[in-house]
């Protein structure tokens, strides 16, 4: 037996290393916890590694040993193993791999770290910085390993991450590498197994390798996003679903797709079957994480997908992800929205293909999550056009609950037709009674109903489709061509002309205009709205920001049938009685804005038809 004492081989950091080390594992990392992620991954690294090693070599150390990933949390002696079977290191790459920093010169990585600014986070490929992710928790870490050659010596690399390390001769290590992390007194939280549990739950849950920890597996959900399409039963997608969403309901929608180009993608997205949101529970938080090779890189990527669509759920999983120095976000924020605009894109191709396929089963979505669909339109200016295509209103050519699409619509607009209409109204009947529509009816347009506030903002945002133009029956700038002559008298040009500029002088700064016009049929007046002028719904939304600031009274334009009876009577009035004739203009303006939701206090309007009761009372007295 020999006495001679293994050499232990030590090497001195040079001058700048310790303070290399502390902008590692203080600065690059907001979360200590990451170092579980770090050290599973490179031990994933090392048996994908192997494994195809074994493929190109007919000898292997140990050729016998399963491809796992063995962590061992020890609280009595406040030590953290995580060994595994994969190519393990000679002694020149244990110089290579963990003295990496020391051997490329920490003058050299400082100089590079710098000189990139925000470029510097693509250097961890170049200095491991990963592995020294360890000296966060721990005041020593020792390597032992064993290369996959059968000439390998057994090693033990050790460091107390500040002086340098050591590399030493040691006995009877299996293949692989088994680092133990002996633990500073504030981390012994990572020598409770519960707690690396519930770490590896949340970013090595999807590993390819066994994860066997304190002798019990802890990775067994499948990484499905990975696997064929054909492979996978809508069983699986369900459970898959429910586990990463944590959900209990099952998908309304399952979105899986795989992409080479312009970069390597695999999507598993989910639309949910409930719309919490509906029930009270506040704003959704995004649900889709974002994987590189199975490991999670961020749970809720910010500006990845479009707010609006918080509502998915599931994975996106991009190998040519380059990861930013501490892997806690993406270091290119192009790429992110590159990967971000191919997904939304296929997934709104894809939406749209199932709401033309199955329009009843899209309804019923639609139904439920309608509002992100319509925030998605009036915000995502990228991705408009696609968005709303997605949009479903009723329309007087649909019965009532009943939902037609904009390119539906198109493909029905008449000979002439200029524009796409609509009008915002609390409620279907409340259009269909009113009097902006009679003109669009008679001349056989069709008009989409809008009855939820948010509607007035989506079009206004939109303002065209496929290239027309979308125009509410209240504008003023709606233009319609002349019809055939309606029955029953009207008033003459001349008469019109006077009658209107009376009204002008009578209502005053009430209406900004008042005309004749061609899109009344039985109804007296209508009120429009002029250019630049705030809706109806706009003005309930500022009313409820302004509360205790009084809008001014809107500022409309009056149109006038000159072949209503009213119009006609009032035109003779207002020379015989202008005081009664002057009662009614105020009125006639009145229930126009009633019709058109502009009236804010009702009060006057009830005084006033009272006196015009009164006077026609003491006429027929």
């Amino acid at each position: 037996m020999s006495n001679t004492t293994p050499t232990v081989e030590h090497r001195e950091f040079q001058a700048e290393v310790k303070q290399l080390l502390d902008i590692v594992i203080h600065s690059l990392y907001t979360d200590r916890e990451i170092f579980v992620r770090e050290l599973v991954s490179n031990a994933a690294d090392a048996l994908e590694k192997l494994r195809h090693t074994q493929l190109t070599e007919s000898a292997v150390y140990e050729p016998s040993l399963a491809l796992e990933i063995h962590i061992t949390a020890n609280e009595e002696a406040k030590t953290l193993t995580i060994a595994d079977h994969g190519i393990g290191m000679t002694r020149e790459e244990l110089v290579e791999n963990l003295g990496t920093i020391a051997h490329s010169g920490s003058k050299t990585f400082m100089k590079a770290l710098k000189a990139s600014g925000k470029e510097g986070t693509q250097l961890i490929g170049q200095f491991g910085v990963g592995f020294y992710s360890a000296f966060m928790v721990a005041d020593k870490v020792d390597v032992h390993t064993h290369s996959w050659r059968e000439d390998g010596e057994h090693l033990c690399w050790t460091s107390d991450g500040a002086t340098g390390y050591g590399i030493e001769p040691t006995e009877d290590e299996t293949r692989g590498s088994r680092i133990v992390l002996h633990l500073k007194e504030d981390a012994t939280e990572f020598a409770k197994p519960e707690r690396i549990k519930e770490i590896l739950a949340k970013y090595s849950n999807f590993v390819g390798f066994p994860i066997i920890l304190n002798g019990d597996r802890v990775n067994n959900v499948e990484a499905v996003w990975l696997k064929n399409k054909s492979d996978v039963t809508e069983e699986q997608y369900n459970e898959f679903y429910k586990f990463t969403a944590k959900a209990f309901d099952d998908p309304s929608y399952t979105f899986h797709f795989s992409a080479d180009a312009p970069l390597v993608i695999n999507a598993l997205l989910f639309a949910p079957t409930q719309n919490m949101e509906m029930y009270g529970m506040g704003q959704m938080e995004a649900g889709v994480a974002l994987y590189c090779k199975k490991v999670l890189i961020d749970p809720n990527p910010p500006k990845l997908l479009p707010e609006w669509m918080r509502f998915l759920r599931g994975v996106i999983d991009s190998e040519d992800l380059p990861l930013n120095i501490s892997r806690e976000s993406m270091q290119d924020s192009a790429l992110i929205r590159k990967l971000g605009t191919v997904v939304v894109k296929r997934f709104l191709k894809f939406l749209d293909s199932e709401a033309t396929d199955n329009a009843e089963k899209y309804s019923e979505f639609y139904k439920n999550f309608s509002r992100f669909i319509k925030e998605g339109a009036a915000t995502d200016t990228d991705n408009r056009e696609a968005v709303a295509k997605l949009l479903r209103f009723e329309s007087s050519m649909t019965e009532a609950g009943k939902h037609t699409s904009l390119a539906d619509y198109v493909t029905r607009m008449k000979d002439g037709q200029k524009a796409i209409y609509y009008q915002v109204a609390p409620s279907r009947g409340a259009i269909e009674s009113g009097p902006y529509v009679e003109a669009f009816k008679s001349r056989g347009f069709e008009v989409l109903f809008l009855l939820e506030p948010i509607d007035d903002y989506v079009v206004s945002a939109m303002r065209e489709f496929d290239g027309k133009p979308l125009q509410s029956l209240n504008s003023d700038k709606v233009e319609l061509d002349e019809t055939p002559a309606e029955e029953g008298e009207s008033l003459s040009t001349e008469d019109s002309d006077t009658l209107c500029t009376w009204l002008k002088e009578s209502l005053g700064k009430r209406v900004e205009n008042v005309r004749t016009g061609k899109r009344l049929v039985s109804s007296p007046a209508i009120a429009l709205l002029p250019e630049g002028e705030m809706t109806p719904q706009m003005r309930q939304m500022m009313r409820a920001l302004r509360k205790d600031d009084e809008l001014s009274a809107p500022e409309v334009i009056l149109e006038i049938n000159p072949r209503s009876a009213l119009i006609r009577n009032l035109a003779g009035l207002k020379d015989k009685d202008a005081d009664t004739a002057g009662l009614i203009a105020q009125q006639l303006l009145d229930n126009t804005l009633l019709s058109a939701g502009l009236i804010e206090d009702p009060q006057p309007v009830i005084t006033r038809s009272l006196q015009i009761m009164e006077k026609l009372a003491a006429k027929l007295n």
